[in-house]
């Protein structure tokens, strides 16, 4: 594809600037051309090593030819028909194969949709339906969307929940356990019991809803004996346990469901992001008598579901069977892992290296003074990787998180390119 010499990032930039709302954010200002697996092209011709991955949304990564190749299958027959007019097979099919991925001795069944949020609100839609109860519990630092509902769902006022409000009532936030930043699991139990005691009875809780690894919030783990223990108080008190796996979903931490490696089957599962390869579908899978709460009507969507979201979806699965992208999963987070503990030796400012499979995260603190979270270096570690190659993206309460989601069909020398610039970008910085 020959290059549009007057098609450079900083007049695009300008155009951007000039048509689109100042609330869509923008993390480096770069006009993609092209992209191929973990790797990208500018319009002005320069290559980038993709280690953001659209958000965890391309975890078999850019273009892969088998997602391709179904969608452009599917294209020829038919593009929409809305699911609750017109059925069709692939729907069908991906709620099969999602039923019995899904985790937990029940029988399970699903529903699609086109965003994570949507997932989420339907979630909760879903378990206000099966209890009859309005309220909610959800965690600090937690990241569940940009609508109402799920913004008063999230746990970080800024820049989501800014300007906002107010927010749909009946949703609270108890801690969530940060060993690093000296919440106990304990403490994060008690904080349920508090809001329990304190603000609402907990016979009128529909659910509780958790990230198995926190995404914006800046990739913590929930720790084993937490979600036993929440599932505990869930049980005692008829609640029912949701998990957020929009960013854990589709093999991103080593298992297709995050919540696979529980000790406990979560009700409701929500899932999207790298299900479809880059293509728009969400679901929510779970107890088939949950599920079957909202009476005929109340869920669906006119673009749930899509017959290319659906086709995208399978190939996905596909791609995860004949590539064996579960165990390279684990194998790509073991190398990052590595990696970047090696970086971490040598640079201070790194005050923890940790991850779930490929979910992978640094966090930065000034001196290595874990009471000093460091945002601004964070911020010029990111630019700074940038101009030098490697697309990087921050998270956190603070700021000062460096995440790592490179697509799995990464190869190994491209991983360690991308931590070589990472190593240099922290060297320059110094």
């Amino acid at each position: 594809m020959q290059r549009d010499p007057l098609a450079t990032n900083a007049a695009l930039m300008a155009r951007r600037n000039a048509a689109v709302a100042r609330g869509v954010g923008q993390a480096h200002e770069i006009f993609v051309a092209r992209a191929r697996n973990a790797e990208l092209w500018d319009v002005e011709g320069r290559r980038y090593i993709d280690f953001a991955g659209g958000i965890a949304v391309l975890n078999t990564g850019h273009c892969h030819p088998e997602v391709i190749a179904a969608v452009k299958s599917q294209l020829e027959l038919y593009t929409h028909t809305c699911f609750q007019v017109l059925a069709y097979e692939p729907y069908v099919e991906l709620a099969e194969r999602l039923n019995a991925l899904a985790p937990g001795d029940f029988a399970k069944k699903s529903l699609f949709l086109s965003t994570g949020a949507e997932a989420i609100e339907n979630c909760i839609k879903i378990a206000r339906a099966h209890t009859r109860r309005a309220g909610v519990i959800a965690f600090t630092g937690g990241y569940h969307g940009r609508t109402l509902l799920t913004l008063g769902l999230t746990g970080k006022v800024a820049p989501y929940k800014s300007g906002f409000g107010p927010f749909p009532g009946e949703v609270f936030h108890a801690l969530f356990p940060n060993e690093l930043h000296g919440i106990s699991v304990a403490d994060a139990l008690v904080s349920v019991e508090t809001i329990l005691k304190n603000d609402i009875e907990a016979d009128r809780v529909a659910a509780f809803i958790v990230e198995p690894v926190q995404g914006e919030g800046g990739f913590y783990i929930a720790p084993p004996a937490f979600i036993e223990g929440l599932k505990k108080i869930a049980d005692r008190h008829g609640i029912l346990l949701i998990a957020d796996e929009i960013q854990t979903g589709a093999g991103r931490t080593g298992t297709w469901f995050a919540c696979e490696q529980w000790t406990v089957a979560p009700d409701l599962i929500a899932t999207a992001k790298s299900m479809a390869g880059g293509f728009p579908i969400s679901g929510v899978v779970g107890r088939a008598e949950v599920m079957d709460a909202a009476a005929p009507g109340g869920l669906g969507g006119t673009y749930a579901g899509s017959p290319i979201g659906c086709a995208a979806a399978l190939a996905v699965l596909k791609v995860f069977e004949d590539e064996q992208l579960l165990a390279r999963s684990r194998a790509v987070g073991a190398r990052l892992i590595a990696g970047l503990q090696r970086i971490a030796q040598a640079h201070k400012a790194i005050g923890d290296v940790r991850g779930l499979g490929a979910m992978v995260a640094i966090e930065l603190f000034r001196d290595g003074n874990l009471a000093r979270p460091d945002a601004e270096l964070t911020k010029r570690v990111v630019a700074e990787a940038a101009r030098r190659g490697l697309i990087l993206l921050s998270c956190g309460t603070h700021g000062n998180v460096i995440r790592v989601l490179v697509p799995l069909t990464a190869p190994d020398a491209l991983l360690d390119e991308g931590l070589r610039i990472l190593a240099d970008s922290f060297a320059a910085l110094q």
